[in-house]
């Protein structure tokens, strides 16, 4: 009888102190969701000759993968590493190589002087896809896979260019700094020749071809030598540009830009420049290497297709009947009214 009164005292106690709360254990908490792993960003890697501030050919590169960068939501979703200033082709090279290495989606040799170095490199890695220019061979007739190539069909805008320039030169004289006789910087060359002689026939086209991309004094020394024969309008195309654009604006001729705009380095006398627009090329390749295509394709931007853009400095005053007379000249290379001849 005590044993059963005992218990039945034991088992109120435990009644009365799991009402109280204490004693027992604490019911679990359901678990946290699992959050959904993070997608990997689209990993890209540039190579270029010059800095990613030239206001020419490596910028204009440059500010096409921000604007596909931002297209694409920001760093989280579109990574960007650069290596500016390669010049020796070597170093190039090597950065080519480690960037493969390290697993990027999209290596690009943004030089033409580079290619010798993506046909060794890119058949080690053939599912990460390369990328150079300025030209239209992506190497598959040696048999390699994985290489897109792209090209500026920089004669339009030269022509352009050129038409505005024998329209405003009162000289009759006009100078070309150019780099070397290759790649986009010829076709400019030639375009813009071709567009001021079919404005004006008499007009004095003199072109200087200095031997290189980056050499900033012998630019200098080049618009210094057109203008001393008379040119009192300039244009050239590189990085080392911005040599001859200080000539131009010490000497208050007027200068025609291309790759990049570059009015912002002398306002009072740049006219127009034709700028690259990348971005079509790049929004192109991203999608055929989501698609598991990683190279095999050449690209070629032209005022047709948006890739080329003509941008006038709206701080000079360029005269209605000479915006006129360009605005035709676009729609003529465009509707193929107009050809332009540059072999």
């Amino acid at each position: 009888m005590k044993k059963s009164l005992l218990l039945v005292l034991v088992l109120t106690l435990a009644l009365i102190l799991s009402a109280c709360g204490g004693g027992g254990a604490a019911p679990e908490e359901p678990a946290a969701p699992a959050e959904e792993e993070m997608a990997e960003p689209f990993k890209v890697a540039i190579i270029m000759p010059s800095s990613i501030t030239d206001l020419a050919f490596s910028q204009s590169m440059f500010d096409a993968l921000l604007a596909v960068q931002k297209e694409m939501g920001g760093e989280s979703a579109f990574e960007i590493v650069y290596s500016e200033g390669m010049f020796v082709v070597d170093d190039a090279a090597a950065a080519i190589r480690d960037y493969a290495t390290e697993g990027y989606d999209l290596v690009i040799a943004h030089g033409s002087q580079y290619g010798s170095s993506l046909q060794e490199i890119a058949p080690d890695f053939p599912t990460t896809a390369f990328a150079w220019g300025t030209t239209l061979n992506t190497f598959a007739d040696e048999g390699i896979t994985n290489v897109f190539a792209y090209e500026a069909n920089a004669q339009e805008g030269g022509y352009v260019n050129g038409v505005i320039a024998a329209s405003l030169s009162e000289a009759g004289v006009i100078g070309v700094v150019g780099p070397i006789e290759a790649g986009d910087a010829s076709l400019y060359v030639k375009g813009f020749v071709a567009g001021a002689e079919a404005t004006n026939p008499d007009v004095v086209v003199n072109v200087n071809w200095i031997g290189s991309f980056s050499d900033v004094a012998l630019a200098s020394e080049a618009a210094s030598t057109h203008v001393a024969a008379g040119a009192d309008v300039l244009t050239g195309t590189a990085q080392m540009v911005v040599g001859a654009i200080g000539v131009a604006e010490e000497n208050g001729a007027l200068w025609f830009g291309t790759q990049a705009s570059q009015t912002s380095l002398a306002p009072d006398i740049v006219v127009a420049n034709q700028v690259y627009n990348w971005t079509i090329v790049l929004d192109e390749m991203l999608a055929l290497i989501k698609a598991g295509t990683y190279g095999g394709e050449a690209y070629t931007i032209t005022l047709a297709n948006g890739g080329l853009v003509m941008d006038y400095n709206s701080g000079y005053a360029l005269p209605d009947d000479v915006k006129a007379l360009a605005d035709e000249t676009v729609q003529g290379i465009i509707d193929g009214s107009i050809v332009i001849p540059v072999e």
